[in-house]
């Protein structure tokens, strides 16, 4: 197939660069997951319901995608709350990681091709931290092991920073054993009460930067093509990332950096540090996937996400416009009597079809763009609504043509368009609706219309919209509907 030339916004040069893969069709993915000490949030969904449309959207350009998502399932956080339930930091951490996946599976998210664990890795994260000691990137004091960030020159340029302004205004952790404030810890000395390994440095575990870097390169190698994770991951800890991987292999660890914008619950950033999340699993239980996935994708990634009680009923609103004109689409397809020729009016609407179908793949091509396909998918709303309203009969292969769409790019990549009803469900609804409608049908036809708006009104209490139409009447279900226009 031709794919088409994409473009992404990559944090290190700062501007959009056409996007080469590394291997000419696998392209590495990886992405900084989470630290399961708590409830999965909104914060935690945005990446990856993000980095689920690149993997399809890049899939149906003929690619392959290999995508790595760590869990940080060692760290001080974790261990404060174990210690607080009275558990060990790794049965804890397995909690929250089976929690996490149930409720990206919830919002309808592919799971990442391997899951990554730091308990799991500590052969490797040893390894990693021994070759930068022995090329004079690293230094043990008293069991702990620091990177020596002057060792690296170009320490700063993912954050655009240079280190004699880090030192000025960055706060660094104290620690006497350091030789300069801003080196890190790449093995921490063990303490009482925590989870520690052997190691040549004595008993301690990894530091937080260390893990991703031993993780990504056992997987994807020391170079891979996309590196993600969240805007406050910058600095420091994909700095410190490119320091440590860089500074042991002399290979570029990522060829692009994409960071999503940050998520604001009433112009605060969300965070389980700050207790202002919203849980995952409460949103799921109120809202349907596909309206998350809406609300989310609604916005582009690079920029902040805002939040607030409400939000998503508001968003409601032109979600159920476009899923009613796309169930409308269907039961048109499956039930109508449709034209199967193609006239010349039909060959002008093809046309239309086929052109935002084009601006679409070209949307989500300029780094991802999700907030304009989806403005392109009510275009194409209003042009399938403009065309059915018609009193003709429409053609099969033009409802064909833009249900085509609405499937590959609303449904299939950006997961918002919700699957067809349960076909028990619908088997049972329609028959009775439709009878329902035809002996209102004869009641109007015998001038009863008094009883005919009785049913239609009564309809209307139960949530079931009737539309009187050139070609007979319709009906469709109020909670997935809206009489606003588009």
């Amino acid at each position: 197939m031709e794919r088409v030339a994409i473009k992404v916004y990559n944090t290190m040069t700062r501007q959009k660069e056409e996007f080469i893969p590394q291997d000419g069709r696998r392209i590495g993915i990886y992405v900084c997951g989470v630290t399961p000490y708590s409830h999965t949030h909104l914060g935690h969904a945005r990446p990856s319901i993000v980095w689920d449309v690149v993997k399809k959207f890049l899939r149906s350009q003929g690619y392959d995608t290999y995508h790595v998502q760590n869990f940080t399932d060692v760290d001080d956080k974790i261990i404060a709350r174990a210690n607080e339930a009275g558990m060990s930091a790794l049965e804890l951490a397995k909690e929250f990681i089976a929690e996490h996946l149930a409720c990206m599976d919830a919002l309808g998210v592919e799971r990442a091709d391997v899951y990554p664990k730091v308990s799991e890795h500590i052969p490797e994260i040893i390894a990693l931290v021994e070759r930068l000691i022995d090329n004079g990137h690293a230094y043990a004091a008293d069991g702990n092991v620091f990177f020596d960030v002057s060792s690296f020159a170009e320490y700063g340029k993912l954050s655009n920073q240079k280190r004699d302004e880090l030192l000025e205004g960055t706060r660094f952790d104290p620690d006497p054993a350091k030789r300069s404030p801003e080196d890190f810890a790449l093995w921490k000395k063990a303490k009482p009460g925590e989870p520690a390994w052997d190691s040549p440095w004595g008993p301690g575990r990894p530091g937080w930067h260390i893990e991703c870097s031993a993780m990504s390169h056992k997987y994807l190698g020391c170079e891979f093509d996309f590196h993600g994770g969240g805007s406050d991951l910058i600095f420091p800890h994909h700095e410190n990332e490119i320091a440590q991987s860089e500074a042991a292999t002399g290979k570029t660890l990522a060829r692009y950096w994409v960071h999503n914008g940050m998520l604001n619950l009433q112009d605060a950033k969300m965070s389980k540090s700050l207790g202002n999340i919203v849980n995952v699993q409460d949103l799921v239980a109120r809202y349907p996937k596909e309206l998350i996935r809406y609300y989310i994708l609604s916005t582009h990634y690079r920029s902040e996400l805002e939040y607030y009680e409400g939000k998503l009923d508001e968003m409601s609103r032109g979600w159920k416009r476009m899923n009613q004109a796309v169930f409308s689409l269907r039961s048109l397809l499956r039930d109508a009597e449709l034209r199967e020729e193609v006239s010349g009016e039909d060959d002008a609407v093809l046309s239309r079809i086929r052109q935002i179908r084009g601006c679409i793949v070209a949307a989500l091509a300029d780094d991802f763009n999700t907030a304009q396909a989806i403005g392109l998918l009510f275009d194409l709303v209003r042009e399938v609504n403009a065309y059915s309203g018609r009193s003709e009969a429409p053609s099969r292969i033009v409802l064909e043509a833009a249900h085509g769409v609405f499937q590959e790019y609303g449904r299939t990549i950006l997961g918002i368009i919700p699957d067809e009803p349960e076909a028990e469900e619908s088997s049972l609804v329609e028959p009775l609706l439709d009878l329902i409608l035809n002996i209102r049908q004869d009641l109007r036809a015998g001038k009863n219309f008094a009883l005919a708006d009785k049913i239609r009104d009564s309809l209307q209490e139960l949530g079931i919209v009737v539309e009187d139409t050139p070609r007979g009447p319709r009906w469709k279900i109020e909670g997935v509907s809206s009489d606003a226009d588009l």
